[in-house]
């Protein structure tokens, strides 16, 4: 039955989150899961990372700071878990659902890029700096208004696959410790996975991991974003598969390529390409051969592109759910 039950758990925790997402008086009072993780991250970073120690123990340090983030994050998620079957056989998997939402970024994704848009319009380019150094990592001073705009429409493609297809996957495979699991190696690749001197061998460990995890639902974001194009008269499926097939694999990264190619090619336009990071400058290809030139309502084609994507998504786990419901009861 655990099937059954985790693909139910998903799909709930899917519309938990996609409803009311994570209070605001919640975070402020508590955090959220991803600061818990944060902080055990950042222990095991100032325990097994010091200075002092040389580059082959910080990665076998490293290796062990990932296993404990991992095992740290099951456990608590499988209280989580244990606790809540005792509420019964409905009850039970709803407040696993509610726990599982906290995992998701269905809601806040659009929130936040769609700020961007609003920032772009109301205010122009520095407004719009302001609100894009919000979800990108890159130097926002260095972007000028198309780069803001290419910025927003990134973050969401590579979002989508990070914030909401993985920890699903996970979640619907693995219930709710499986989610909690990704959650933790994708928190801890953001926080130690750079290849800087500090972390170079340290987050080796955390950085393969979070590339492996992520593989799966890399792949089916780009999917879904190809299905729902399909639907969306403003947008080419033909053109993204196109994108996904050409580009997906010249990605500095093995995974955002993929979500990233299918949006510019479904959108029509050019994405990734040469960034900065702090002062630095790095090199990376472009995703899809449209114009650079995107501004705040390619943010809006981008944003109904993936609604149309999260419901697919939706219906999926659906039909998923009702398939394995089919077969329990024959």
């Amino acid at each position: 039955m655990a099937p059954l039950e985790f693909t139910l758990v998903a799909l709930l925790a899917l519309g938990f989150e996609a409803a009311i997402g994570y209070p605001d008086f919640l975070f402020r009072r508590i955090g959220h899961p991803v600061t818990w993780m944060g902080a055990l991250i950042g222990l095991l970073d100032r325990t097994l990372n010091r200075d002092e120690l040389e580059a082959d123990r910080r990665r076998l340090n490293g290796v062990l700071a990932a296993a404990l983030n991992v095992a740290a994050s099951v456990l608590v998620a499988a209280a989580i878990g244990s606790l809540a079957g005792l509420a019964g056989p409905i009850a039970g998997p709803c407040l696993v659902a509610v726990a599982g939402s906290t995992l998701l970024a269905a809601r806040s994704l659009h929130v936040h890029v769609a700020a961007v848009a609003d920032a772009m319009r109301q205010g122009g380019l520095e407004a719009g700096r302001l609100a894009v150094g919000h979800i990108v990592g890159r130097n926002p001073a260095h972007l000028d208004a198309a780069g803001v705009c290419r910025a927003a429409i990134e973050s969401l493609a590579e979002s989508f696959s990070d914030g909401v297809t993985a920890p699903l996957f996970w979640m619907a495979i693995f219930g709710l410790p499986g989610a909690a699991a990704y959650k933790a190696i994708n928190t801890a690749d953001s926080m130690i996975g750079h290849k800087t001197p500090r972390y170079l061998a340290f987050g080796w460990a955390s950085a393969r991991l979070d590339d492996l995890v992520n593989l799966p639902a890399s792949r089916l974001t780009a999917w879904a974003i190809v299905a729902a194009a399909l639907a969306d008269d403003g947008a080419s499926a033909a053109a993204a598969v196109r994108a996904i097939d050409r580009d997906a694999r010249r990605h500095k990264s093995p995974n955002a390529g993929w979500p990233e190619a299918a949006m510019a090619g479904a959108l029509g336009l050019r994405l990734n390409g040469p960034k900065v990071y702090g002062d630095t400058r790095v090199e990376d290809a472009w995703m899809g051969d449209g114009r650079a030139e995107v501004n705040a309502y390619d943010i809006d084609r981008a944003l109904r592109l993936y609604r149309r994507a999260v419901l697919l998504i939706a219906a999926v786990l659906g039909l998923v759910w009702l398939g394995l419901v089919i077969l329990a009861l024959g």
